[in-house]
């Protein structure tokens, strides 16, 4: 009977131990799959705010009462990195011009993007209008933020991983046709096409009855 006693000593502990390893085990997978589940949700808020960045970008040129004109066009666009010029201060009891508006427009809302996303940039570029006639002129927006996937096995893995999460690079439609913008290495990027507007305004030159519009 003691023999017996002495042989089964150390069981229950290796039982537990066992048990132990099978927890522990069972907890990382529940880890492993939480965090992959924060790092989705992570890059869907970041893509909601790029949003509606962009379309903060597009109401302010709403409210430029010339945005779709060559010049005050071209002074909303805006390549990677931080506005090196002092843009005009407009809020002076003269106001600003339409281009003076865009520019003051464009360097507050980089500012924006700045503040609001993790190493947050943004490119806007012009793309080109098709020879089709009444087609006018786009704003092409890319906005880029700090990568937050994994990296995969191998470099094959990783891209394959990575790719749906970064646009590929696209061609502004300039007249060289070789003026593309890319995002960046290690960065999350979503691009959107915005349609300038011109305002209009009640024209009565001609018939004060019957007022047309007239956009210029």
């Amino acid at each position: 009977m003691r023999l017996m006693f002495r042989r089964q000593r150390g069981v229950t502990l290796l039982e537990s131990m066992i048990a132990i390893v099978l927890v522990a085990l069972g907890v990382l997978g529940i880890l492993g799959v939480q965090l992959r589940t924060l790092s989705d949700t992570q890059t869907a808020v970041r893509r909601a705010q790029a949003i509606r960045l962009i379309e903060d970008l597009s109401e302010r040129m709403k409210a430029n009462p010339a945005a779709l004109t060559t010049a005050v066009l071209t002074n909303y666009t805006a390549g990677w990195g931080a506005i090196s010029a002092t843009p005009p201060n407009c809020a002076t009891s003269t106001g600003c011009a339409p281009t003076d508006m865009a520019l003051a427009d464009i360097a507050q809302w980089k500012a924006n993007v700045a503040a609001t996303m993790p190493l947050g940039d943004a490119a806007v570029f012009a793309v080109a209008p098709s020879t089709a006639s009444n087609v006018r002129t786009q704003l092409g927006v890319m906005i880029s933020w700090r990568e937050n996937e994994r990296e995969g096995a191998d470099a094959a893995e990783t891209q394959a991983y990575k790719a749906p999460f970064a646009q590929p690079t696209v061609s502004t439609g300039a007249a060289s046709g070789t003026t593309t913008v890319s995002c960046p290495d290690n960065r999350t990027c979503h691009l959107q096409y915005l349609q300038p507007t011109l305002r209009c305004m009640p024209y009565t030159a001609g018939d004060a009855a019957n007022p047309a519009l007239y956009c210029p």
